[in-house]
């Protein structure tokens, strides 16, 4: 599989269109980009052009995806289209590539250093945060409207909880319609995120908002908040943004923000794919986008280079059933190299969704070895089983499927975590947990490890229930890392010796249980980062509570946005038409069209309308979706497949509601592309079956590129898989002192210079350390101020001399893998050389090998940034009595290392996670080094 245009060759030629838009850089430009139709090169090729212009550098520009992946894509794409095209081009690192809510926390914790100390909440510790802190929160207090239900319930509710603190946040709500409990609620909120230091996505961006919509003319604004302004005003003159339909109010007023100095914008997008308004998208936008701003040109992208024609004319189709007024005209045009034949697309009817499910699987072992064209003039290769996708309306219907698949011997994953916790290895892993807590016996442990079949001997069980009963024992102490839930998972599975090398079965299996166990290691990781500081016997039991209770994890992940790691094993992917938007496969399932499954039926019971009056929100009603988002929804379903369609349903005889079959599946099954009957495949040669390998794009810091130089196969534990270290109660210590520092040296920039006196309270604005004993935080607080104050003593003077703090920096180290991060200092030297200076303390402590490399590749990254050559290499320690390193940048340090990235680049290309790297003494890597060298023997 790949991401949208993945499967486009880089285009040397464009149609008239494409280069219309390339060439288009003074005028607001709409671009409306059907599925398919190249917008990442288009997009990629344009910025280039903008590089192109007089005077015009990287930091002029801002690129706004809609999730990180499509960035990490994009950013890579620009990449190599400037390097074709300019070179070595300097200063890449400063264009800002990603997410609107990456952009906001980069905005304020490069200029506002009250927020340097916040950490970041996903929608699941979000969700896990308003539960454990259900008072607090606001969310038991929060009234409805609803009468069996006078407030909202906790674990029930926190998912519609988090859906109205959205749409108050978000929307142009009429606060004087909003309930005063309401409004108290999300007061009460705001106030837990302030004392926990935390932001989510939404107050990322409305902290953005309200520090861009300050007037630069305000007396009261300080340093930082000016400096802010005076970027945004100096710096940026060109804004684009991706997937412009689902933008929501809040994030408009962040692009306004940016504009209002008189940037340039283009936004790209296809109204007939606005499937997030249940989230707060407003087709609206993209709609009147030419009505709300000058001289804007349109150009429309209709041709589609992905699809087969049939799998082109029946989208078309579909977005036509889309009433007119809400949707703009456009043609969409066949323009790939995919044939269609006769039979490709299918819309069959089964007598049950088991008899569906069987056929699916059939259907999924023939294709195997079919021949399959990814780009023009290449070589055909035999379809394998990562080219099939089954998307589902909600992976609620997905049940009969997985059981075949497993009877059947046939891998699969599930995007995302939903469904997680049916998989058998997960089920045996939430059984260690059970067991630990007394709810089940050794027994039923077993069972579940029988059926998992994850241990190379079965004998091995019994070391791993010794350390499940050491757990149990809550009288060791006060120490909340003493009860570390990660450590213990890990610490389990090493005295079982589970690992890729010993799981039983194929390599593919192996590949395949270690996502699984990667994603459970994300599990704990999430709710530890909530939960950790709580009583032990507790922690444990509301663990166990929190992965078997319906309404907490399995509900929680059932939606979640992101995979645990990066992996793309050989195996058919099982999602949501949601999850699925931006990818493609060459074939495609699209089941269960039922009636009141898709279009979904609304449902009943309580919503978001019981909190917040529905005429309080502008368009509310686009939160209950309609028949138009289904529609929408459809139309990318379908537009996911490259060359095979199949779309189906099953009437469930004990549902009376799920016995007809779905408006959309009797509309499709009557285009002239469709087949009703199933003729079976073209008898041509079969193919070995190859998978489609890509590298996944990814962006890394540079504290984690020592594991790709020094063990790649700890990068692909980490990276690939997902997993996740044991919580360290002293995290929050190094960071709090880079902080500070970088605050000292940002004042000393603006001359604005710290002094010594100021150092305690420099630690108590950033020292964070939510994980650590008030003993130990107490004594992590006086280490910091010392470590400012023997700053002050030995550099103090050299404040002065900076040159950057914390300035961002990348090195593309392979294909799609790119390292970024902030040096911590650049400054010139008594000696008038120019030093790249990087901040240690006991936290980082980690080999002066791996440190050199480190710094060597902030100095290429320095010299990609600035075109300039740093002279020295510094690492200032910031504990007493630590080892310090000061060394000269030479051509010689500069060779190696790009040796060193280069080997790696290669590795990686070749799918190789090799470790040669000796563990034996190494404490950076003891949490997981297990895993690469497996467990002791007894």
């Amino acid at each position: 599989m790949s991401l949208v245009d993945g499967s486009l060759p880089m285009m040397t030629t464009y149609t008239p269109a494409q280069q219309a838009a390339i060439d288009e850089l003074t005028a607001p430009l709409q671009l409306i980009a059907c599925a398919g139709s190249g917008k990442t090169q288009v997009i990629s090729q344009r910025i280039s052009r903008i590089l192109g212009l007089p005077g015009a550098r990287p930091g002029n520009v801002i690129a706004f995806t809609f999730t990180e992946k499509a960035a990490a894509e994009l950013k890579e794409r620009i990449h190599r289209i400037v390097h074709d095209e300019h070179g070595e081009l300097t200063g890449l690192a400063e264009m800002y590539v990603g997410t609107m809510h990456g952009f906001a926390l980069n905005l304020l914790q490069t200029y506002v250093p009250e927020a340097f100390k916040y950490g970041v909440l996903t929608d699941i510790t979000q969700r896990l945060l308003i539960d454990r802190e259900s008072t607090k929160s606001g969310l038991t207090t929060c009234p409805t409207t609803a009468p069996s239900r006078p407030t909202l319930w906790r674990y029930a509710d926190s998912k519609l909880y988090m859906q109205v603190l959205s749409i108050l946040q978000e929307d142009e709500v009429d606060f004087d319609l909003v309930p005063d409990g309401v409004a108290n609620s999300l007061h009460s909120y705001a106030d837990l995120l302030s004392r926990r230091k935390y932001f989510d996505y939404t107050a990322m961006i409305a902290t953005a908002v309200a520090f861009l919509e300050s007037d630069p003319d305000d007396p009261d604004l300080t340093t930082p908040e000016l400096e802010l302004l005076r970027h945004i005003r100096e710096d940026i003159k060109y804004v684009v943004v991706d997937e412009y339909q689902d933008v929501n109010p809040l994030q408009e007023k962040l692009i306004a923000g940016l504009i209002r100095w008189g940037a340039n914008l283009c936004v790209v997008g296809d109204d007939d794919q606005t499937i997030y308004q249940w989230r707060g998208s407003e087709v609206s936008n993209i709609l009147t986008f030419a009505n709300r701003h000058d001289d804007v040109r349109t150009i429309e992208l209709a041709d589609n280079f992905r699809s087969s024609k049939g799998v082109v004319r029946l989208g078309r189709t579909i977005a036509e059933w889309l009433p007119p007024d809400e949707r703009l005209p456009k043609a969409m045009e066949y323009a790939s190299h995919q044939v269609w034949e006769r039979g490709d697309m299918l819309a069959l009817e089964f007598a049950d969704p088991h008899e569906e499910a069987v056929w699916i699987v059939d259907r999924v072992e023939a294709l195997r070895g079919m021949p399959f064209t990814d780009v023009p003039d290449a070589a055909p290769r035999g379809l394998s089983w990562s080219d099939c996708a089954v998307l589902y309306r909600t992976v609620k219907d997905a049940e009969p499927l997985v059981d075949e698949f497993r009877r059947r011997g046939v891998p699969y994953i599930i995007k995302g975590l939903a469904r997680l916790f049916d998989a058998p290895e997960i089920e045996a892993l939430v059984g260690m947990f059970q067991f630990m807590v007394g709810e089940i016996d050794e027994a039923a442990l077993r069972s579940l490890f029988d059926q998992a079949d994850i241990l190379a001997s079965p004998e091995l069980l019994a070391r791993g229930v010794r350390i499940l009963e050491e757990g149990s024992d809550f009288s060791r102490g006060d120490r909340w890392g003493t009860y570390n839930v990660q450590r213990l998972y890990l610490d389990v599975l090493e005295a079982m010796d589970v690992r890729e090398a010993t799981i039983p079965g194929t390599p593919a299996r192996a590949e395949l249980v270690m996502y699984q166990l990667g994603k459970f290691s994300q599990v704990i990781s999430d709710f530890e980062a909530i939960n950790f500081a709580s009583d032990p016997q507790r922690k444990y039991e509301g663990f166990v509570r929190f992965i078997t209770d319906d309404r907490q994890a399995p509900a929680y992940y059932e939606e979640a946005d992101e995979d645990a790691g990066f992996a793309t094993p050989d195996a058919v992917t099982i999602t949501t038409v949601h999850r699925a938007k931006g990818m493609q496969w060459p074939v495609v399932f699209v089941p269960c069209l039922r009636k009141n499954r898709f279009p979904i039926r609304a449902s009943g019971g309580l919503n978001v309308f019981h909190v917040v009056p529905i005429e309080a929100v502008p368009n509310g009603p686009r939160y209950r979706g309609g028949l138009s988002e289904e529609t929408r929804l459809f139309y990318v379903a379908v537009t996911r497949a490259q060359k095979y369609l199949y779309m189906s349903w099953a009437p469930i005889a004990s549902n009376q509601q799920a016995r007809r079959q779905s408006d959309f599946f009797r509309d499709a099954s009557g285009s002239d592309w469709v087949l009703t009957a199933d003729p079976g495949l073209p008898t041509v040669e079969r193919l070995t079956p190859v998978p489609k390998t890509e590298t996944p794009a990814i962006a890394i810091s540079f504290s984690e590129l020592k594991y790709l130089l020094e063990c790649p196969y700890q990068f692909k534990l980490r990276f690939m898989y997902g997993f996740n270290p044991p919580i360290h109660e002293a995290l929050g210590y190094g960071k709090g002192l880079h902080d500070a520092l970088a605050e000292m040296h940002k004042r000393a920039l603006a001359g604005d210079v710290p002094i010594k006196a100021e150092a305690a309270d420099l630690v108590d604005r950033h020292l964070h350390t939510p994980y650590a004993y008030p003993a130990l935080r107490d004594q992590l607080r006086r280490a910091a101020v010392k470590a400012l104050n023997n700053y002050f003593d030995d550099h103090g003077e050299d404040l002065t001399r900076t040159v950057h703090s914390e300035k961002q920096i990348e090195v593309v180290v392979a294909p799609g893998v790119t390292v970024d991060g902030r040096v911590d200092l650049i400054k010139r030297l008594e000696t008038d050389e120019v030093s790249i200076v990087d901040f240690k303390s006991t936290e980082d402590a980690q080999k002066i090998a791996t440190t050199r490399d480190q710094l060597s590749v902030y100095a290429l990254g320095y010299h990609e940034l600035t075109g300039e050559s740093a002279d020295r290499i510094q690492v200032l320690n910031l504990d007493e009595k630590g080892d310090h390193l000061n060394e000269a940048v030479d051509a010689e340090l500069l060779v190696a290392i790009r040796a060193k990235i280069e080997t790696v680049a290669a590795n990686i290309r070749a799918d190789q996670f090799e470790c040669g790297h000796d563990h034996s003494n190494d404490t950076a890597y003891n949490d997981l080094a297990w895993l690469t060298t497996g467990a002791p023997a007894e």
